[in-house]
């Protein structure tokens, strides 16, 4: 079984920050050829340098300019689903506009992603990987992301759809379920002693994730390794959802 990418090409969504830009580097190591999506323009132009990548400028929620996207895409071997947005209200208090944002971003444009490079890889013959990056928010109940659980959730939900759909074809889906994750905007929201500890008390490991941690996990469900793995929806959150 080999768990490395070389060859292998996978565009990943939301690729010029977070999360997202830590999976771009780890399959560039792992010998990846990439494709990226994201709207920084200056972060995708250095990575089109320092990764050798192919990069797309874009808003994934305008499908026309997804569709455009992929009209002369090269054959796919891999997608991962990682552009995604949080807007944090409470129950008593959400907003129909913030939600249909959350929705369209995290929900509705993955499954448009998807659908092309679905339909590349189908058309070219190719058995590939798709990876969600889904959240723990799609297993567990958090307070004040009412919006943001929905979304993943409904990551999760369409992983197994797409597993049940695109199986037959070759092509295995699965999502990787975070918890707070260390990125450097997620280092700022979680400063606060108040806000921190009692999440950390309630993840048995008693700590959050490195996006390495993160990345790798997604790497071996693109690569050969994981090849008997689809709809899966695998939780890298240090045992928080075991509660």
């Amino acid at each position: 079984m080999n768990f490395e990418l070389h060859n292998l090409r996978i565009l990943v969504t939301g690729a010029t920050s977070g999360i997202g830009l830590d999976i771009a580097h780890a399959l560039a190591e792992l010998g990846a050829n990439l494709v990226l999506f994201g709207r920084d323009r200056d972060k995708l132009a250095e990575l089109e340098t320092t990764l050798g990548a192919r990069v797309e400028a874009l808003d994934i929620t305008d499908s026309a300019a997804v569709a455009d996207a992929f009209y002369a895409m090269p054959p796919l071997d891999g997608l991962v689903n990682c552009a995604g947005i949080s807007i944090l209200d409470d129950a008593l208090n959400i907003k129909a506009e913030d939600l249909e944002r959350i929705l369209a971003t995290n929900v509705t444009a993955s499954a448009v992603v998807t659908r092309e490079a679905a339909r590349n890889m189908v058309e070219h013959d190719r058995s590939g990987s798709i990876v969600n990056v889904s959240s723990q928010a799609a297993m567990a109940a958090l307070p004040g992301h009412l919006g943001y659980c929905a979304s993943k959730a409904a990551m999760d939900a369409m992983t197994r759809v797409l597993c049940l759909e695109l199986g037959p074809k070759g092509i295995r889906v699965n999502s990787v379920n975070p918890t707070v994750t260390l990125t450097p905007m997620a280092e700022r929201a979680w400063s606060d002693p108040a806000k921190r500890e009692p999440m950390l008390n309630a993840i048995p490991l008693g700590r959050f994730a490195t996006p390495r941690e993160v990345s790798l996990p997604v790497a071996f469900l693109l690569s050969p390794a994981a090849s008997m793995i689809s709809g899966a929806c695998l939780p890298i959150d240090g045992g928080f959802t075991s509660h």
